[in-house]
């Protein structure tokens, strides 16, 4: 068996998107010296970014405070005109801004991709040095003989799908570094690990997730209006019991941004959140600015909304947890990228001071303090009751609590309480006790099929490697996953992943994954309600190619 070589640095930073990059720069703005690395298991850095996007520019302020006039894409577009809409089933209801909180607003925000933010960010990070290597997922950490995180080594490549080496076959390297940083996004499968091995979480609520899923429309330049920003609320996921909401951005290039958001707490297992954006798509609200357009890109991915009472020990000996990795996503204004970049700006502050003194593989305590101390604390304690409101009390009553909180915290005469969260595995109820949902069929002009869908994604994995999803217990799969609860993971798969088949000859059911379609959205590791399924990194380079999302 090949030995694995070895490479080592100051730091090593897995994750390339706004707060892996963000970390990456500000440890070679305060120490130019400094060996930083940074692996991104993307193709390309901004390949598997998938957000709104509307972004508060507060951290890139800090970070590279001319960055309005370094040619940086986010800039293109700052926010003109702001919507919040209440859906029922045929219209709409706009919600007056003065209702909600001055926080609330878009005023002095951008929108764009932020896939092409982190594309520009890495330009940045390597002028600065910074050794960036995109296809090198890292699939292991190391630890040194006291326990410490000593770095983490990348997946090797060339395995065939029984462990057989190919013909291509390159073990990973090794990369040895005085401190790593996670920042693999939300649900990582390394930061899952630590969390697990740190016991991260024993003081703090259990995360919670949402599913964000988005499309790219190029659409009729008449309907076109740059800067105008739309949220929904209600329809069509009030008609089972579920939460959530829908956006719409008019981005530069003439094209819009559309997304729809389900809460991953639903109980009702029949729900499809891909079906549900699909009918949202074609509310006469939203179809009115998709006739006559053309679909070019489409993706997956959850999101963090467990907020402040979710961020777990940010430090450990050796390594830190940074952006949606810990969970600094502020639900209600569904921004999370100014509070990532901001928390690995923190965490290269107290590593370059850690080395600077002599340090390495320690316990960054004043970076968790940092985080604890600083404007992502603030803000975040303001909404930390509205995510639990709304999942507690339904869309009506809950937005109407949750808005009611925001304020009174706001005013600085907030209830001191801190509502609770429960896993959204957890919530997943029997098949038996909810009706089966309709859904319509795609329309083929504004609705699709999943499978198509995908092909807009880009993906691609390598052919005959391991599956990257695990099942623990395969029977469980069968004897509770289907008999129990119906199979959910045909339906909130956003990418068409899982199937159940039934043997012609046999009557048998068997359980299909295509792991080959995997937008690694993190769905099924998160909903799964056996937690039967685990996600871990396949092969460098598969995945999603996101264009510009």
């Amino acid at each position: 068996m090949s030995e694995r070589e070895s490479m080592p640095c100051d730091v090593v930073i897995v994750g390339g998107g706004p707060a892996g990059l963000s970390a990456a720069i500000r440890l070679k703005q305060l120490n130019a010296d400094l060996e930083v690395v940074l692996l991104e298991k993307g193709s390309e850095i901004g390949a598997h970014i998938l957000s709104g996007a509307v972004v508060d520019p507060k951290a890139l302020d800090e970070l590279l405070p001319e960055w309005r006039d370094m040619n940086c894409p986010m800039a293109q577009v700052p926010v003109t005109d702001n919507w919040h809409w209440a859906l029922s089933k045929t219209g709409h209801t706009s919600l007056p801004h003065f209702i909600m909180p001055p926080f609330m607003s878009n005023h002095g925000n951008y929108t764009g991709s932020l896939g092409n933010l982190c594309r520009w960010l890495a330009e940045q990070a390597e002028a600065l040095g910074v050794m960036v290597f995109p296809g090198f997922p890292a699939s292991e950490v190391l630890f040194d003989e006291r326990g410490a995180v000593s770095g983490v080594a990348t997946q090797d490549m060339g395995v065939a799908a029984d462990g057989s080496h190919k013909g291509d076959f390159q073990p990973g390297m090794e990369i040895h570094a005085k401190y790593t940083l996670f920042a693999e996004g939300a649900r990582g499968h390394l930061t899952k690990r630590m969390k697990a091995h740190f016991d991260l979480e024993a003081d703090c609520q259990p995360q919670v997730y949402g599913l964000g899923i988005k499309e790219l429309w190029d659409i009729d330049p008449a309907k076109h209006v740059p800067g105008r920003v739309i949220h929904t609320q209600g329809w069509p996921l009030s008609e089972s019991d579920s939460w959530g909401g829908g956006f719409l951005y008019h981005q530069a290039g003439g094209q819009v941004a559309l997304g729809f958001v389900t809460a991953l707490d639903y109980k009702n297992p029949w729900v499809s959140p891909f079906q549900e954006f699909q009918r949202w798509k074609q509310h006469p609200a939203i179809r009115e600015y998709l006739e006559g357009g053309k679909r070019v890109a489409y993706g997956a991915r959850v999101i963090n909304e467990g907020g402040w009472q979710s961020v777990p020990k940010l430090a450990f000996p050796g390594g830190a947890l940074i952006g949606c990795s810990a969970g600094f996503v502020n639900v209600p204004r569904i921004k999370g990228s100014h509070t990532a970049m901001k928390s690995g700006m923190l965490a290269a502050e107290s590593i370059a001071a850690a080395i600077a003194a002599g340090h390495e593989h320690s316990e960054l305590m004043d970076y968790d303090a940092a985080v604890r101390g600083s404007w992502i604390a603030k803000e975040l304690k303001l909404v930390k009751n509205a995510q639990p409101a709304v999942a507690k009390f339904g869309g009506d009553l809950g937005t109407i609590l949750a808005g009611a909180d925001m304020w009174m915290r706001t005013l600085k005469i907030g209830l001191p309480i801190t509502m609770k969260h429960e896993p959204d595995y957890e919530l997943t109820g029997r098949a038996d006790l909810f009706p089966k949902i309709d859904y319509p069929k795609p329309d083929g002009t504004i609705s699709f099929d999943r499978l198509t869908s995908v092909s807009y994604s880009y993906t691609s994995h390598a052919e005959d490697q391991p599956c990257h999803l695990v099942l623990k217990d395969p029977e469980l799969q069968l004897e509770s996953e289907l008999a129990v609860y119906g199979g959910p993971s045909t339906r909130y798969c956003p990418a068409g992943v899982y199937e159940w088949l039934e043997d012609e000859a046999t009557g048998a059911m068997k359980y299909q994954i295509n792991s080959q379609n995997c937008v690694h959205c993190k769905t099924c590791d998160i909903k799964d309600p056996n937690q039967n399924i685990t996600w871990v990194t396949p092969e460098g380079g598969g995945g999603p190619n996101y264009p510009n999302m």
